[in-house]
């Protein structure tokens, strides 16, 4: 599957210089992808819920 919206995409900020690290895109909802493995789909959730889950993990 092809995302028409790729610069939208952006890398977390505490990603390693190895490449291991996520990906996240804001919009409606939020999008989490792997960004070794971009093709393998994404995570789609909802932004209060993605909110929420910062919320707790800080």
């Amino acid at each position: 599957m092809t995302d028409r919206h790729t610069d939208q995409w952006r890398t977390s900020s505490y990603s390693g210089q190895n490449g291991e690290c996520v990906e996240v895109k804001f919009a409606d909802r939020v999008g989490i992808r792997d960004t070794k493995n971009r093709d393998a789909g994404t995570l789609d959730v909802a932004s209060l819920a993605w909110r929420a889950f910062l919320a707790e993990v800080r």
